[in-house]
C-alpha cells in the first residue's frame, strides 16, 4: 500500500544532493518528536574531537538510509522485477528511516557503559506509547511489529532485511559516504550510483549483477580503510575511554549514595537501569554534556577531573603495546599500583578489531553475511570466490593494541617503576 503525499517534499543533502519524500507516512514519521530527537545525537559519537567536521547527526544519516532504500525500491519497481514483493515497500522504507531511532547520546559508548542495545530501544520506541507508534498504526495493527521485526532481523521476508541490514545495505552505504564527507577523508568515496544500478532482487534476497563486482570491491576496501583511519582512530578511542570512565564513576558514586551537587532527570534512572521509553527519549548529547560540565565542579576529585578532561579535550596519551603476553599487562598494572596510581582509571588497554568481510569457504551454505554475484546464466557465486581483492581481506580479524594513560600523572612516576616498564613508556613517549 502506498499513501502518496499531496506534493513531494525534498531535503537538500550534501551527500545525496536531494532526499525525496513521496509518501505521507514518511513525512509524518520525520516530524515526530522521537525522530527529531536524532538531531541531538551525533552520528560519530566523540569523533568530532579528532575530526572537527564530524558534527553530523543520526537524523541526517537516517534520512540518507531512507533515500538509498527508496532509490533501490524505485529502481526495482521501474524495471518490473518479479522477485521484489511490491507490497513490502512501506515496511522497507519505514525500517530504513527508523533503524537508528534507539541510539542514545554518544551512541556505542553509552551502550557499552550501561549494557544497552540501541536496536532493543528502537523496537521499544516503535512498539511503545509514542508518536512514531501512532503513525505506524495507521497502516495496520500489526504494522509497528512488522517494522520492529526488520530491526530485530526476524522478519519473514529476508529480502526486506537485506535492504536495511546486510553486508551491502543502505545503512552501510550511507554512513561510509556521509562519514567520509564530514571527516574530510577520501576513503569512503564509493561509486554508489554504480552499485545501486547493479543490485537485483533474486530469490528472496538482494544480489549484485556480476559486472558490478569492481564497485563492490571498492566499497569493501573503503569500509576497511574507514574503520582503521576514522572509526578506530586512537585519539577517538581515547575520548571514548574517558567518556566511559565518566559514566562508570558517576554510577559508582550514585550507588554509594554520593550527594551530587548537580543531578538531572533521567540520569538516576539511567544509573539504576530502570529507564522507561519516555525517560530514554529525554537522553540526548546536550543533556549529557550539561551534566559533564556541571560535574567538573563536583567535590569528588576523580569525577571532576575526568569530566574536565572530556569537556576541554585533555585526552589520554597512548602507546602501542603487544598484548600477546598477558604477563606484560599484569606487570604494567602492578607497576601502576606500586607507584600510587589507580589502574582502574589511570590505565586502559584497548584492542579494537574489525572483520572487513566474513570468510566464506567453498561448500558452506550461503547466508545473509555473504555478498552474492549474479552471472549471465542466473547462477549465484559468493564474491570472495570470484574476487582476489575480497578474498585477501576476508576473515581477517585485524586489530591493534593500545595502552592509554594520563601523561602528566604517569610520566613523573616512571622512575618508581621497573626499568622494563618505564622503558616501554619512554620509547614511545
Amino acid at each position: 500500500m502506498r499513501l502518496p503525499i499531496s506534493e513531494e517534499k525534498v531535503f537538500k543533502d550534501p551527500v545525496h544532493n536531494y532526499i525525496h519524500v513521496q509518501d505521507d507516512i514518511i513525512w509524518r514519521l520525520i516530524d515526530t518528536p522521537e525522530f527529531q530527537r536524532l538531531r541531538r545525537v551525533r552520528q560519530l559519537g566523540t569523533s568530532y574531537m579528532t575530526f572537527h567536521g564530524a558534527e553530523h547527526s543520526r537524523f541526517s544519516h537516517s534520512l540518507g538510509v531512507y533515500e538509498i532504500t527508496r532509490r533501490i525500491i524505485s529502481q526495482f519497481e521501474r524495471r518490473g522485477y518479479s522477485d521484489w514483493p511490491a507490497e513490502e515497500r512501506q515496511v522497507a522504507l519505514c525500517a530504513a528511516l527508523l533503524h537508528d531511532l534507539g541510539h542514545g547520546p554518544f551512541s556505542h559508548s553509552i551502550e557499552e557503559a550501561f549494557e544497552m542495545n540501541h536496536e532493543d530501544w528502537t523496537c521499544r520506541i516503535l512498539l511503545g506509547d509514542t508518536c512514531v507508534n501512532k503513525v505506524l498504526l495507521e497502516l495496520g495493527a500489526d504494522f509497528p511489529e512488522r517494522v520492529a521485526s526488520v530491526i530485530r532481523k526476524t522478519y519473514d521476508k529476508p529480502i526486506v532485511m537485506n535492504l536495511v541490514t546486510s553486508p551491502l545495505d543502505a545503512d552501510r552505504m550511507d554512513y561510509l559516504l556521509r562519514d567520509a564527507y564530514y571527516t574530510g577523508v577520501n576513503y569512503g568515496t564509493i561509486d554508489i550510483d554504480r552499485i545501486l544500478r547493479m543490485l537485483r532482487p533474486h530469490r528472496d534476497r538482494i544480489v549484485v549483477k556480476e559486472s558490478g563486482m569492481h564497485a563492490v570491491e571498492d566499497y569493501l576496501m573503503s569500509r576497511y580503510q574507514m574503520y582503521w583511519q576514522v572509526y578506530f582512530h586512537p585519539v577517538t578511542r581515547s575520548s571514548e575511554i574517558i567518556l566511559r570512565q565518566i559514566f562508570r564513576r558517576a554510577k559508582e558514586l550514585y550507588e554509594a549514595g554520593y550527594a551530587f551537587r548537580f543531578m538531572i532527570e533521567p540520569l538516576p534512572a539511567l544509573f539504576e537501569g530502570s529507564l522507561t521509553v519516555q525517560e530514554y527519549l529525554r537522553l540526548d548529547e546536550a543533556l549529557i554534556q550539561t551534566a559533564f560540565l556541571q560535574w567538573t565542579s563536583e567535590s569528588d576529585p576523580l569525577l571532576s577531573e575526568i569530566c574536565g578532561r572530556f569537556i576541554h579535550r585533555k585526552l589520554y596519551k597512548y602507546i602501542e603495546i603487544d598484548t600477546g603476553n598477558p604477563e606484560t599487562i599484569d606487570a604494567v598494572r602492578q607497576a601502576f599500583r606500586d607507584a600510587g596510581l589507580d589502574p582502574a582509571y589511570d590505565l586502559e588497554i584497548d584492542f579494537p578489531t574489525d572483520l572487513p568481510y566474513d570468510k566464506f569457504h567453498s561448500g558452506m551454505p550461503l547466508n545473509e553475511k555473504q555478498i552474492l554475484l549474479l552471472d549471465r546464466h542466473d547462477q549465484l557465486r559468493e564474491i570472495s570466490e570470484v574476487s582476489d581483492i575480497v578474498r585477501s581481506i576476508s576473515g581477517i580479524h585485524k586489530g591493534r593494541n593500545y595502552l592509554y594513560y594520563p601523561e602528566e600523572r604517569v610520566e613523573p612516576l616512571l622512575d618508581r617503576m621497573p626499568a622494563e616498564i618505564a622503558d616501554l613508556f619512554r620509547r614511545q613517549g
